[in-house]
């Protein structure tokens, strides 16, 4: 062979392993965007599972706490935005708004033993319990996954990638309030 069809394969060698290398990063960043996804729809199905439960912890909790109706309104409200929600940053203010009206609503509860006690009730209590353990999970994960998923897009060579093909960085899930972040206080 002669140097210059020598020097040609070498090039093209390279141009294919550059390419290669291209798509490897392009399928990397596509994979963690659908993880990215994935994830979030874990944490509609689990508030859509707890939206699911509410109205029937609230129908119990009614007969026995007739005159606390605010509570009531306030809990179907933040309930209604939460089902409402198109976009993950609505989801999260919506869900952080029904956390705390569920707050309120097992506050009421407290002031009640006979319902405390009733066996309705400790079994909706115990499943979102069970739901809201499950969202914790599943809010890690999702920031997991955006984590992952954002620093694939910002360190090289994936954000040369990522900036051609135009990848955007995602959010995170947060508390929105700095009340949400503390832990209830019950009084009576």
């Amino acid at each position: 062979m002669t140097p210059p069809v020598i020097a040609l394969i070498i090039v093209l060698a390279l141009l294919l392993i550059c390419v290669i290398a291209v798509v490897s990063i392009y399928n990397g960043i596509i994979t963690k965007r659908n993880r990215v996804d994935n994830a979030w729809q874990n944490i509609e199905a689990n508030l859509q599972r707890r939206a699911d439960l509410i109205p029937n912890l609230v129908e119990t909790v009614k007969g026995y706490a007739k005159h606390e109706k605010g509570i009531f309104e306030t809990v179907a409200e933040a309930r209604n935005a939460s089902i409402a929600a198109k976009t993950p940053h609505e989801a999260e203010a919506a869900d952080n708004a029904l956390t705390g009206a569920l707050r309120q609503l097992f506050a009421v509860a407290e002031a009640y033993p006979d319902l405390k006690a009733n066996s309705n009730f400790e079994s909706l209590q115990e499943q979102l319990s069970d739901t809201e353990n499950r969202l914790v999970y599943a809010r890690q994960s999702f920031n997991d996954c955006v984590m992952t998923y954002n620093t694939a897009i910002q360190t090289f060579p994936g954000n040369i990638v990522a900036g051609v093909a135009h990848f955007e960085p995602k959010d995170g899930y947060h508390v929105e309030s700095p009340s949400d972040k503390e832990v209830p206080k019950v009084e009576f």
